[in-house]
């Protein structure tokens, strides 16, 4: 049985992986250990499934299915800057979204039916965009400094037409990410 590494995800637009990039290129400038998401590798993460069997793909797309014909295209408006698990002890770098309610019912409604497959519940989900992770503890107060200088960036907002099951492959220069199927709302 063959297995793959997969999430769901919402890619970025464009427009705002460049209003992002101006806000990354400003972290870059800190003397800091941070790996930076690469700019196509930007999105946001509804499910992070792990290693799946290749047999249930067709089950789980199923499901994603049923759930994402409930849905129409939606806008989220990309704002504020914080860490994971917090500006005292960094580990990941994100940008947020504001108003994030509808994103929120998508998950959880897809976390319902993920659960039924017997994937695990998520114990807390928190909508956001990873934009790098800290490797050390090098420059950290700058990079605090930093996110509370960020934590009301405007980003901008964008529509949301479609979510994508992705493949993921681990390579030592950085994930590389495949679409396996796309899901029109």
């Amino acid at each position: 049985m063959s297995q793959l590494r997969a999430f769901l995800a919402i890619d970025i637009d464009e427009d705002i992986k460049a209003k992002m990039y101006k806000v990354i290129k400003e972290f870059k400038q800190i003397d800091a250990r941070i790996k930076y998401v690469e700019m196509e590798n930007l999105h946001l993460t509804l499910k992070f499934f792990g290693d799946i069997d290749t047999e249930g793909i067709d089950l789980l797309c199923l499901k994603i299915e049923e759930v994402v014909s409930n849905f129409d295209k939606f806008k989220v408006k990309i704002r504020g800057c914080g860490a994971f698990p917090n500006t005292n002890r960094i580990k990941v770098i994100w940008l947020g979204l504001d108003e994030d309610d509808i994103v929120r019912r998508l998950h959880d409604e897809l976390d319902k039916e993920f659960v039924k497959l017997g994937f695990d519940k998520d114990r807390k989900f928190s909508s956001h965009l990873t934009i790098g992770r800290m490797k050390s503890a090098k420059g950290k107060n700058e990079v605090k400094s930093k996110i509370e200088e960020f934590s009301e960036v405007e980003i901008g907002e964008m529509a949301v037409d479609k979510i994508i099951l992705k493949k993921s492959t681990l390579t030592p220069q950085g994930p590389i990410y495949d679409d396996i199927k796309v899901f029109e709302l």
